[in-house]
């Protein structure tokens, strides 16, 4: 076994290391399963089971768990934590892992799409007040903050990530113009 302080990235030998959450939560309510399914997706784990989720081991990913793991036994529910390198099946777990960093990049491009779709229907609809432009500077600041927590617990770099970057740069192009033709409207109005 590892210390803690051991890095997100697989170490020479190419295994990574995983911490993996086994867990039981009461099936009423309904809603702590959920509530602990959430923080699990929030933090970038896949599930290999059924209540057994895995996430790449980091001192962050660990104190995460650990306070997580606290609450399933406040539920009460049951949970054990560990630590573990995988002996057999090691792409599949990785797979599982870049395949949902992937997803959560696309879904950053397709929320891009629609941002910029926003924005042009704006122009259409001849809307250039400052209402709307701190509408928008908001909502992309939200995509900026999205992108950067997929891109924090993207630990092997998946797919997808050049292009959340092109979509999010096209997105702050198109807010700087838009703002531009807000403030050229504005000073004409007075």
């Amino acid at each position: 076994m590892r210390p803690a302080e051991s890095t997100d990235t697989p170490d020479a030998g190419g295994a990574a290391e995983w911490l993996i959450l086994v867990y039981r939560v009461p099936s009423e309510p309904t809603r702590l399963r959920a509530a602990v399914w959430r923080r699990l997706k929030g933090l970038g784990a896949v599930y290999l089971q059924n209540s057994i989720a895995a996430l790449p081991k980091s001192p962050a990913a660990e104190r995460a768990l650990q306070k997580l793991r606290h609450e399933i036994l406040d539920m009460p529910g049951t949970a054990i934590l560990m630590s573990s390198t995988v002996i057999a099946g090691d792409s599949h777990i990785l797979n599982l892992y870049q395949s949902a960093r992937t997803d959560e990049y696309d879904e950053i491009v397709d929320r891009c799409k629609d941002f910029l779709a926003g924005i042009e229907k704006e122009y259409q609809a001849n809307h250039f007040t400052y209402a709307e432009l701190e509408e928008n500077e908001v909502d992309y600041t939200k995509l900026v903050n999205w992108l950067a927590k997929i891109r924090a617990r993207d630990s092997f770099q998946a797919p997808g990530s050049t292009e959340a970057d092109t979509a999010l740069a096209q997105c702050a192009q198109a807010l700087e113009d838009y703002a531009s033709r807000v403030y050229a409207e504005e000073s004409e109005a007075h």
